[in-house]
């Protein structure tokens, strides 16, 4: 684990090489100063020599200046190669996650993925920025402050090690207590991310059936656990520096009451050296409270380093076979006994013994009720996701020999979802084809019947579209979505419920301009309307992820039961719309 994110460091190696070196001189820096503190004391103010005290003065001046300068590039060093790591970390975890599959991301969950990328990685950048420095100022400072105080009165300086053992134990105790806090708080925070980014994608349905309440009370719930988790491991944590506090006075108490014994009883201790000792003391207590926070740092880091790995090490679902065929022959699709099931297991299918042929140039319509596994059947096609037995050809081919980029390239889907990013009209379109023109965005436009509201303001095809295409009602986002899909010049085009926005007339319209500009482009649509595909070649009757019927309008009106109830319920509501 340590190794896969350290590698991240790359290009930014040189600071964190030389962030050490300049520490190695502030501690050293650090270390001369209450020696030569105490100096002044002893030879010089005890002894009235203005000489010695001006010339120690330079040599601690000196030390300062030196402290402070290397300190100052210690710290800037471990800054720049601590947000290295996390910049290098992040593209890698990002182009990592872009990688996946439908399945992978499902895995997750989308909260859990932000959680990773930003909080888990942040820790991680405070952790290594921590262990660069105090990883190693800390040990030396401690090492040399017992080094220095044993070389000035060594039985005095025993009384440093009466505080290893309590503070030993107490830190310990912290560590093994607070670790699995932090794997709740994590999992916690992954919860919470999901339950406000589901909320800001439904904003507009949580609103439209007043919602709020519920929506407050679950977020509630999650930010109350994660509050509760938070006050656990933060009064653990806590316990640390009172801790060190108690040890420290405690220590000086001891200095100062054998100290004194050591100055006026037997004259082997100088007050210079005692005041050395004290500051000593002080240095030690830093090093120890800075390992201590290190080391509960460390702990953190640990917990978000392996749910880091755990992505960067996820194995993609689908192979996207590189290496592949990229040229795909024509548009045809044939499904040979094909079973899926999102979970992998063959009591829990989706689609089930699927037998189907669809020609180049076909029109052909597919519906049937919710949660029939209508979206699930064409998602298969481009290898959104993989069969769990079966096969599906494209251009003659099983889709998994393509080289998967080719084979989505061929196929453009246009999902139930419409998504639009922010930027402009014209950028969206060319997500279709970064290499079109300017004619080729405008004619895609003019068949998805979207040129016309284009160009009804000024900015036209560099008009902004806010984030999500908020600025755009729900049938321009359908029509500029089909537009872009167009613009791949695709062999095959799925429609997934893609017009549902749109009023009779601009569909016919779309249908119409397919029809006449693209004839041997191979169509499916997905509706929930029978108007939307009573004109294709033929229709898939879909119920329970088998195929229930295929069929003409006519030829289903008459033959298949769930199309003609279809039919007769959208008749009688279409009748009503028409009495009111």
């Amino acid at each position: 684990m340590i190794r896969k994110i350290l590698s991240n460091v790359k290009e930014y190696k040189k600071y964190a090489l030389l962030s050490p070196i300049f520490v190695v001189m502030e501690v050293a820096m650090d270390i001369a100063i209450p020696f030569l503190m105490g100096q002044i004391v002893d030879t010089g103010i005890y002894t009235s020599s203005k000489e010695n005290i001006i010339h120690l003065g330079i040599y601690l001046f000196i030390c300062v200046f030196i402290a402070l300068v290397t300190g100052i590039l210690s710290g800037s060093f471990a800054t720049k190669s601590s947000a290295g790591l996390a910049k290098n970390l992040r593209h890698e975890m990002f182009e990592k996650i872009q990688s996946f599959a439908f399945e992978d991301i499902d895995s997750f969950s989308t909260g859990s993925l932000v959680t990773r990328l930003t909080t888990d990685v942040q820790n991680i950048q405070v952790a290594f920025q921590m262990s660069i420095r105090l990883a190693f100022r800390s040990p030396l400072m401690l090492i040399f402050s017992f080094i220095m105080s044993f070389s000035l009165h060594p039985k005095l300086a025993l009384v440093f090690l009466t505080i290893f053992p309590i503070l030993g134990i107490g830190i310990m105790f912290i560590i093994v207590k607070v670790f699995p806090i932090f794997n709740r708080v994590f999992r916690t925070m992954d919860r919470l991310n999901t339950v406000v980014s589901e909320n800001l994608l439904g904003i507009r349905v949580v609103k439209s059936f007043v919602k709020e309440d519920h929506e407050t009370r679950k977020f509630k719930t999650v930010s109350t656990s994660l509050y509760k988790n938070y006050v656990k491991a933060g009064k653990l944590t806590a316990l640390s520096d009172p801790l060190m506090q108690a040890s420290i006075y405690f220590v000086v108490l001891l200095l100062g009451w054998f100290g004194a014994k050591y100055i006026v009883v037997d004259h082997s201790l100088k007050t210079g050296q005692l005041l050395s000792l004290v500051t000593y003391a002080y240095q030690i207590q830093i090093s120890l409270m800075m390992i201590s926070m290190l080391i509960i740092q460390m702990t953190v880091a640990r917990t978000s380093g392996v749910r880091i790995v755990e992505v960067l090490n996820r194995e993609t679902s689908l192979d996207e076979n590189l290496s592949g065929v990229t040229d795909i022959r024509d548009g045809s699709i044939e499904f040979k006994d094909v079973c899926f099931s999102y979970s992998k297991k063959a009591d829990k299918l989706a689609l089930k013994n699927i037998n189907l042929k669809i020609n180049p140039g076909d029109n052909v319509g597919i519906i049937g009720s919710t949660g029939s596994s209508k979206s699930t059947l064409v998602s298969l096609i481009p290898r959104l996701y993989d069969v769990f037995s079966g096969s599906v050809e494209v251009g003659g081919r099983d889709v998994r020999d393509y080289n998967l980029i080719s084979l989505r390239d061929d196929v453009a889907v246009v999902l139930q979802k419409n998504q639009l990013f922010s930027g402009t009209v014209i950028e969206n379109l060319r997500w279709g084809n970064e290499n079109a023109t300017l004619e080729e965005v405008i004619e895609a436009a003019k068949i998805a019947q979207a040129d016309d509201f284009i160009t009804q303001v000024p900015e036209g095809y560099d008009r902004r579209v806010e984030r999500g295409g908020t600025n755009f009602s729900g049938g321009q986002k359908q029509r500029l979505c089909i537009a872009r899909a167009l613009l791949k010049k695709p062999k095959i085009l799925v429609l997934d419920d893609s017009t549902s926005a749109l009023d009779n007339t601009t569909e016919r319209l779309i249908v119409n301009n397919l029809n006449e500009k693209l004839p041997d482009l191979t169509r499916i649509t997905i509706s929930q309307r029978i108007k939307s595909i009573s004109d294709c070649d033929y229709i898939i009757v879909l119920d329970k992820g088998e195929i229930n019927g295929i069929g003409t309008h006519e030829e289903l009106i008459d033959s298949n039961d769930i199309y003609r109830e279809i039919a007769i319920s959208q008749d009688k509501e279409a009748d009503f719309d028409e009495a009111e």
